[in-house]
């Protein structure tokens, strides 16, 4: 922070400092030694970082300085003198223009910042932070530092049939992966409610996507069901395995039983994916995650090790136990990221939900940007 304001502030005096040494110069060679077409050099620096009104009053300054050189060295009315000030009027005409232009940027770069927020309030949208006794956290890092949004999705629904979930990865960047991400958020909201369980909720995905994905395109994802009793069940469609943090201190990821294939590479209507189901117990954690977060890479080349810093999480509270691997994480990135990372974590309270099966939610919770 102390380097950008040191910066900032030389890159904010470098055009009178210079105009100021390229005088002194001048005055120091003595009559007949101009040095009037070197004080461009100040307007120059301050279409650099300033605006229209600072290159007006550096203009200016450049200008009048000229005049004054022209008259010491004895060059006014001759064609050097004209030369000079027609050179410094054009490198100050130059620079308003450009700043013009960086101005219109920066609203055009405003307003594509504001749709994409509203996209993202409508695509991942807040979780509830309390779902009866599980109490979760969300945390969405883009790899686009304008952007907002990307490839990663998550969401959690409420249903009778208990809390179902899903976290997963939109292979590709850019506009066609937000709209990946659209459709299979849509579905999942719908197919939710309507379907018996999560193998019917990952065929309604399948045929979703085979109707929009070319042949080369697919989905990773990791869909989960919480129920009354204390477990969980998880399906992995070719996703990084969830990590489970148990009360006692243990760490583990939940491979699934058979590798099933990413969304979109093959129909699943033929075959259902495999079922794991895992135990929950009070203070279990459970931490579904893209692998933007496993693949983040330090100076060295190696990627986040997630397990040996799961215990960062121990904290108390979702929030700021994600708080806490976020920063961990981003510590550890040397290099801005190259992926997307969302990470979803649930930590259950109690033995049960609810008694009707239905948990009841309390407000929900942004992403929490990075």
């Amino acid at each position: 922070m102390i380097s950008r304001r040191v910066g900032g502030w030389f890159l904010r005096m470098l055009p009178y400092g210079v105009m100021v040494l390229v005088a002194a110069i001048d005055f120091v060679s003595g009559p007949g030694h101009a040095f009037l077409p070197i004080l461009s050099l100040g307007p120059a620096f301050a279409s650099l970082t300033g605006g229209i009104r600072r290159m007006v009053v550096v203009g200016a300054l450049a200008l009048a300085l000229a005049a004054f050189l022209a008259a010491y060295n004895g060059l006014l009315g001759t064609r050097t003198a004209y030369l000079s000030i027609v050179t410094i009027a054009g490198v100050v005409a130059a620079g308003i223009f450009a700043g013009k232009i960086r101005q219109n940027s920066a609203r055009e770069l405003a307003d594509i910042r504001t749709v994409a927020e509203a996209a993202q309030r409508v695509l991942l949208r807040p979780v509830p932070t309390r779902v009866g006794s599980i109490h979760a956290a969300v945390r969405y890092i883009s790899a686009t530092a304008r952007a907002r949004i990307g490839g990663d999705l998550y969401e959690v629904v409420v249903t009778p049939k208990g809390v179902r979930l899903i976290v997963g990865d939109v292979q590709g960047k850019g506009l066609d992966a937000v709209e990946t991400a659209a459709a299979v958020l849509g579905t999942f909201r719908e197919a939710a409610y309507d379907e018996r369980d999560l193998p019917g909720v990952a065929m309604r995905l399948e045929r979703t996507l085979s109707r929009q994905l070319n042949d080369e395109q697919f989905v990773t994802a990791v869909l989960a069901e919480l129920q009354v009793a204390d477990r969980i069940l998880l399906l992995n469609c070719g996703h990084p395995a969830p990590l489970v943090l148990r009360a006692d201190g243990d760490v583990e990821l939940v491979e699934p039983p058979e590798p099933a294939p990413p969304l979109g590479i093959s129909p699943l209507a033929d075959v259902r994916p495999p079922l794991s189901e895992v135990p929950f117990a009070p203070e279990d954690q459970l931490l579904l995650y893209t692998d933007g977060v496993i693949e983040a890479r330090d100076a060295r080349g190696a990627f986040y090790p997630l397990v040996e810093r799961a215990g960062l999480l121990r904290d108390d509270d979702p929030e700021k136990a994600l708080d806490k691997l976020q920063a961990d994480l981003l510590a550890h990135s040397a290099s801005p990221f190259q992926d997307d990372a969302a990470m979803l974590l649930l930590r259950r309270r109690s033995n049960a939900l609810s008694p009707e099966g239905t948990p009841a939610a309390s407000a929900p919770q942004g992403p929490g940007q990075a």
